[in-house]
């Protein structure tokens, strides 16, 4: 193992952009595996060494909000995304990424070198003109002016793009806090946010975490998040919270699954996409569900809770919505929740995967390319 040796920063180098961006990179690191709280180390630095910060204010990587906390400027918070996807997936491998092209041809993003004679409602912008010019002369036998017929019209071929409506359901239970599984997995949700935003800008994609309620996490909020801390220890819950009136405390680092799919179904209703589809990322069972304006807790895990689940995931389905779950079995292999997520994907018939942390990338970036083209969009 190599040996390295940390001195505090005293001052004396000059500090430039490129060291700003490799220590908010260094920072980043810890926001993915620890959230909001990491910012308050800022504060410190802005005492010891202020010009640190000024060249990271002025790098437009961090900001100060109205209340004069350190936060992430939207450049920052696109700075991580686009560091996940370069670090999770090999973007010059186009068999992994490319433009994820579906057989069916149509009017879409992807040109290719091949071309094919002109029919009606082909575009224009699509002109092969060597091509056109070499069919007209051809035909002609030569000479000038060139005139131009309507069969002489060639055209680039190209491949239909589908869009698509992705909901990207991220477990922020309290087990997510163990073997570096939320800070990987919430890689891997700002990864995608990246390749959509880069690639596929036709493509809608909302990142929703789930725990004792579910909630959606815009880019930033997502950076911020860290798994809810453990707050009781019962080796027995049952427990019954109004979502109306709820009490001062709450446990909330239970896996409410079925709120999660409950919601992401919602939000899918109203998107117009071509393919829907949740890509749910677990490392538990569920532990909580909803009835009616009530939240249940219960632990151990129990089957009335699976059930209803279960029940929600085959409401997806029944709505055309492709369920993808992964099955985070990083520090045991947890045989129930092997079972639960193949019983998710029997009653929704979706897929199902079981991973470490370190697999997860490849696995979603596939499941999510897949779910892409699925059908052909009439």
């Amino acid at each position: 193992m190599p040996n390295f040796d940390y001195s505090r920063f005293d001052g004396s180098d000059e500090f430039t952009p490129q060291s700003a961006d490799k220590l908010f990179d260094e920072l980043s690191k810890y926001m993915l595996e620890y959230g909001e709280e990491m910012l308050q180390n800022l504060d410190n630095w802005e005492e010891e060494h202020p010009d640190v910060i000024e060249m990271l204010v002025k790098r437009g990587l961090v900001e100060k909000d109205e209340n004069g906390r350190y936060v992430v400027t939207p450049k920052g918070v696109k700075r991580v995304e686009g560091k996940a996807l370069e670090e999770l997936f090999d973007v010059t491998k186009k068999d992994k990424l490319g433009k994820h092209e579906t057989p069916f041809r149509g009017s879409g993003q992807t040109v290719h070198e091949e071309s094919k004679p002109y029919e009606f409602g082909d575009p224009v912008a699509n002109l092969n003109l060597h091509e056109t010019l070499r069919n007209a002369l051809f035909r002609q036998g030569g000479g000038s002016p060139v005139h131009i017929a309507e069969d002489d019209f060639v055209v680039y071929d190209t491949e239909y793009q589908t869009s698509c409506a992705t909901v990207v359901l991220l477990d922020m239970s309290g087990s997510m806090a163990r073997y570096g599984k939320f800070g990987q997995a919430k890689k891997v949700a700002m990864a995608l946010q990246s390749l959509v935003r880069g690639r596929y800008q036709g493509d809608w994609l909302q990142v929703v975490g789930f725990y004792t309620y579910a909630t959606p996490l815009n880019e930033r909020e997502l950076l911020y998040a860290a798994p809810k801390p453990v707050s009781i220890y019962d080796s027995r819950v049952r427990l019954r919270i109004p979502l109306d009136n709820p009490p001062a405390f709450v446990p909330e680092h239970f896996t409410n699954i079925h709120a999660g799919l409950q919601f992401a179904r919602r939000l899918l209703r109203r998107q117009p996409a071509a393919n829907r589809q949740i890509i749910c990322i677990t490392d538990g069972e569920p532990t909580a569900h909803v009835e009616g304006r009530d939240v249940v807790l219960i632990y151990p895990p129990a089957e009335k809770t699976a059930n209803v689940t279960l029940a929600e995931a085959k409401r997806c389905a029944s709505e055309g919505i492709h369920v993808s779950s992964f099955a985070l079995v990083e520090d045991y292999f947890y045989l129930g929740l092997v079972n639960f997520v193949e019983r998710m994907a029997a009653v929704s018939g979706g897929i199902a995967a079981y991973c470490n942390a370190d697999d997860l990338g490849n696995l979603v970036i596939e499941s999510f390319n897949k779910g892409r083209h699925r059908k052909r969009a009439m």
